[in-house]
């Protein structure tokens, strides 16, 4: 089961919103859970794509608004796991952000293919994570963190 930021009330619960980073690395999960925490995000954490797709489908599965997926994953890769997503209906308008260390254009056009609406580049900074999040989400960004930096693709909301 993932790992699940600290536990808040109920009613925070509802408000807050829900991100699920996966990533096969502990380091990058973590780093991913604390800078989303700190912007009071509710964050899920998953080491790979088959233990979020079954805690999602399970009975204890909350439907996040925004996934953060890493392509390189055990068991199934990023883009199948982000297919997989985008086949069920309870999950179409769940945003999903490839994060990779795989930066041509065509691992670029194979994430929007599969489904995702932005890619980070692996290594990246936490500010550039809070701001695509909060980006994607439609959550109002403080006047430094509004530009892309070149690393990112936008999204053609």
């Amino acid at each position: 089961m993932g790992n699940e930021s600290p536990l808040v009330s109920h009613d925070e619960l509802e408000q807050c919103k829900r991100v699920i980073c996966v990533d096969d690395s502990p380091t990058v999960r973590k780093i991913l859970e604390t800078c989303l925490h700190r912007e009071g995000f509710m964050v899920y954490t998953f080491s790979d794509g088959v233990e979020m797709l079954r805690w999602l489908t399970g009975p204890e599965g909350r439907i996040p608004h925004l996934v953060i997926l890493d392509i390189c994953l055990p068991k199934l890769d990023g883009y199948t796991v982000a297919q997989r997503l985008r086949a069920k209906r309870q999950f179409a308008n769940v945003i999903i952000v490839m994060l990779s260390r795989r930066d041509s254009v065509i691992d670029r056009i194979k994430g929007r293919l599969a489904g995702a609406t932005a890619y980070l580049d692996k290594p990246f900074k936490t500010q550039d994570v809070v701001s695509v999040v909060k980006t994607q989400l439609g959550i109002a960004l403080c006047d430094e963190q509004e530009a892309f930096t070149p690393s990112m693709m936008k999204s053609e909301h």
